[in-house]
C-alpha cells in the first residue's frame, strides 16, 4: 500500500510540471497580432507635395494600438500614437511608405504602400545682358530639361505690357512654343515677359525676365551738296509752263539761285516773268526778265536768289532707337524747316516782239526759246554708329 501511495504521488508531481509547462506553451502562443489598414493619398504628386497617410482605421483585435510606427522609405521615420500623419517627398522618384502597427499584447501587423514622386523639370534661361533698339535679342531655354527624361512643352510671354489673347490678363499669353526664340525690339527700354516649362505630368516650372534694350549712339556730320537742275523750251506769247521740285527731303536747305535766259534775238527783247511759290513755307518771288547788251552778246535774263533760309548744321553725338529718328530730329527741328515742302517754278511770257508790221499777218516772232537753271545749296547729315 505505502509503494502504491509513492506511485501515485510521483505521478501528481509529474502532471504538475507538465501543467505547468504547458500553460507556459499556451501563453506564448495565444499573443494575437494587430489587423494593419492604410490608405495612403495621393499615391501620384510632384516633387515638393505632402502626402496624407491615414491608417485610423487599423485594429487593436486584442487590447488596444499602442504605436504606429512609419518608414517613409526615404530616409526618414516617425512614430506616433494615432494613425495619422502626413510628408512631403523633395525629390522625384518610387518611395514605399512601410507602417508598423503595434497593439498592448505584443502582437504586430506590417503594411505598405508605394507612392510615385514626379520630378521637376530644371528651368535654363539665357538672355543677352543688353541689346540695342532694332535688334533681335535671343531668349535660350535649350539648356531646359526634365529629370526623368520626358519632352518638356514650352511657354513664352514674350510681353507683359500687351495682352495678345485679349482674356484681360496681360501674363497668361502664349507668343511662342518653341525652346529657343529670336525676339525682335522695335524701342529702348525694359521688356518683361516669362517662361513656364512643363513635362506634361503636371510638374512646372516659371521664371520672369526682364531684357533691357538700349538706344544707339551716331556721330553726325553735315556735308554740304549742291542740287544742279536744269530745264528749256518754247513759249508763245500769253502761255506759261510750270515744274513742281521738292528739294529739301533728304537735307536742310541753305540757298538757291536761279537763271532764266532768253535765246539772243535782233530788236526789242522780250518779256518773260519767273516765279518760284514754296506754299509750305509761305514764299513767293518773281523776276522779270531784263534785256541784255546785244553789242556784247548779252542776253534777256531774270535772276533770282535766297540765301541764309535755313542755319548751317552742327556736327555731334546723338543718341536714339534708329538713325531715322535722328533724321527726323535734325531735319523736322522747328525753325530750320525753311524752304521745306513743295517748290513751283512758273515761267510766263507776257510779251514777245516785234509784233506784225501789218495788221492781219503771221507774227514773224510770236514767243521765245528759254533755259532755266537752277542751283540749290543743302546740307544733309551723315550718320556714323559708334560703340558705346
Amino acid at each position: 500500500m505505502r509503494g502504491g501511495k509513492g506511485l501515485k504521488s510521483v505521478f501528481l508531481s509529474t502532471l504538475m510540471v507538465m501543467s505547468v509547462l504547458l500553460s507556459g506553451c499556451v501563453a506564448f502562443d495565444s499573443t494575437v497580432n494587430p489587423r494593419a489598414v492604410l490608405q495612403a493619398y495621393p499615391l501620384y504628386i510632384q516633387e515638393g507635395e505632402t502626402i496624407t497617410l491615414d491608417a485610423r482605421d487599423s485594429e487593436a483585435v486584442e487590447g488596444v494600438i499602442t504605436d504606429f510606427e512609419w518608414d517613409f522609405g526615404d530616409g526618414k521615420t516617425a512614430k506616433t500614437v494615432i494613425g495619422f500623419t502626413s510628408h512631403t517627398y523633395e525629390k522625384f522618384g518610387v518611395y514605399t511608405v512601410k507602417l508598423t502597427v503595434k497593439n498592448s499584447g505584443g502582437g504586430e501587423d506590417k503594411i505598405t504602400a508605394n507612392i510615385v514622386v514626379n520630378g521637376a523639370p530644371v528651368l535654363n534661361l539665357t538672355i543677352p545682358d543688353k541689346v540695342k533698339a532694332g535688334e533681335s535679342a535671343l531668349l535660350d531655354a535649350s539648356g531646359s530639361f526634365d529629370p526623368e527624361g520626358k519632352d518638356l512643352l514650352f511657354s513664352w510671354d514674350l510681353d507683359w505690357s500687351e495682352d495678345s489673347n485679349n482674356d484681360g490678363d496681360n501674363r497668361n499669353d502664349v507668343d511662342a512654343i518653341t525652346s529657343t526664340v529670336l525676339l525682335p525690339t522695335n524701342k529702348s527700354g525694359t521688356k518683361r515677359g516669362s517662361l513656364m516649362i512643363s513635362d506634361g505630368d503636371g510638374a512646372e516650372q516659371y521664371t520672369s525676365f526682364e531684357l533691357e534694350i538700349s538706344t544707339r549712339t551716331f556721330e553726325v556730320e553735315w556735308k554740304t551738296q549742291q542740287l544742279k537742275l536744269s530745264w528749256d523750251g518754247y513759249l508763245d506769247q500769253g502761255t506759261s509752263w510750270e515744274e513742281i521740285i521738292n528739294p529739301g527731303l533728304d537735307g536742310r536747305l541753305i540757298s538757291f539761285s536761279a537763271v532764266l535766259e532768253l535765246q539772243q534775238e535782233l530788236g526789242p527783247q522780250d518779256n518773260f516773268t519767273l516765279q518760284l511759290e514754296i506754299p509750305d513755307d509761305g514764299y513767293r518771288k518773281s523776276v522779270k526778265t531784263e534785256g541784255g547788251n546785244i553789242t556784247a552778246n548779252e542776253t534777256s535774263k531774270a535772276e533770282m536768289d535766297r540765301f541764309a533760309i535755313n542755319p548751317l548744321g552742327e556736327d555731334g553725338t546723338y543718341t536714339a532707337d534708329f538713325a531715322e529718328d535722328i533724321l527726323q530730329q535734325l531735319l523736322q527741328k522747328p525753325g530750320y524747316r525753311n524752304g521745306q515742302g513743295e517748290w513751283l517754278w512758273t515761267i510766263f511770257a507776257q510779251q514777245a516782239d516785234p509784233d506784225p508790221l501789218f495788221e492781219g499777218l503771221p507774227d514773224p516772232d510770236p514767243g521765245n526759246d528759254w533755259t532755266l537753271e537752277v542751283i540749290i545749296e543743302l546740307q544733309v547729315p551723315v550718320l556714323t554708329e559708334v560703340a558705346v
